[in-house]
């Protein structure tokens, strides 16, 4: 065997790290859902005896912690802006826009943090709740009241996205929009309305929904809020 063989077997073991580990567990959850992630399936991805994996992540909690905090790293709070109402827009598209890319997290990103007391979750977890009261008292809204703003708008959001994801169109192929979504399995005396709004319902556009509810949303804040003046 000559120095320069490509033969992968002689070539040194990379470095498994805690990163790595958690790169190749979201990668299964992306692919295959929460329930297919165990720390035996995420050694055979990473090519390790389990006990690799233990070293890093003692058990499977907290790998799907670290799969959340993964997710949760990559949504971006402008604590400067000016614009406070533009930022929290800002930011309520980016996380849908993560919810997207990583449907099977989503439960994960809503319950895994309540798992938590919120000084032993993760600093990525915590950030954007720090970023956006930053950005609010910047503002001139009392703490409290910037609290009560994070709180309504990630209410809002984790609702958003499950309610988004949930939207599963039965027959797509079907051009009466009541048999798309299969609401002619409803009895119509007892689901009068549920039916009659099936082409709004079909209609369905998760953007323009999100936008809609941030209108709302905003508006109702504004105007029920102590806002600074000027």
């Amino acid at each position: 065997m000559t120095e320069d063989s490509t033969d992968g077997a002689r070539r040194p073991p990379s470095t498994v790290t805690r990163e790595s580990v958690l790169t190749a567990a979201l990668m299964i959850v992306d692919r295959d859902g929460v329930d297919a992630l165990s720390m035996r399936r995420l050694a055979e991805v990473v090519g390790r005896d389990p006990m690799v994996i233990y070293r890093h992540l003692p058990n499977k909690a907290a790998v799907l912690d670290g799969v959340a905090e993964m997710v949760f790293e990559q949504l971006m709070v402008d604590a400067d802006d000016p614009d406070w109402a533009a930022q929290l827009r800002v930011v309520a598209r980016s996380f849908r826009a993560l919810a997207l890319a990583h449907p099977n997290v989503v439960p994960l990103l809503v319950t895994r943090p309540l798992s938590t007391p919120l000084g032993m979750r993760p600093i990525a977890m915590v950030r954007p709740l720090e970023n956006i009261l930053r950005l609010l008292t910047g503002a001139g809204f009392s703490g409290a009241d910037a609290l009560h703003i994070y709180r309504a708008l990630f209410g809002f959001l984790y609702g958003h996205v499950l309610n988004e994801l949930q939207e599963v169109i039965e027959r797509p192929e079907e051009s009466d929009e009541v048999l798309r979504l299969g609401l002619h399995r409803l009895p119509i005396t007892e689901f009068p309305l549920v039916r009659e709004l099936a082409p709004a319902l079909a209609a369905y556009d998760g953007a323009a929904e999100l936008e809609r509810g941030l209108d709302i949303l905003l508006t109702g804040l504004t105007a029920t809020l102590t806002y600074p003046a000027g």
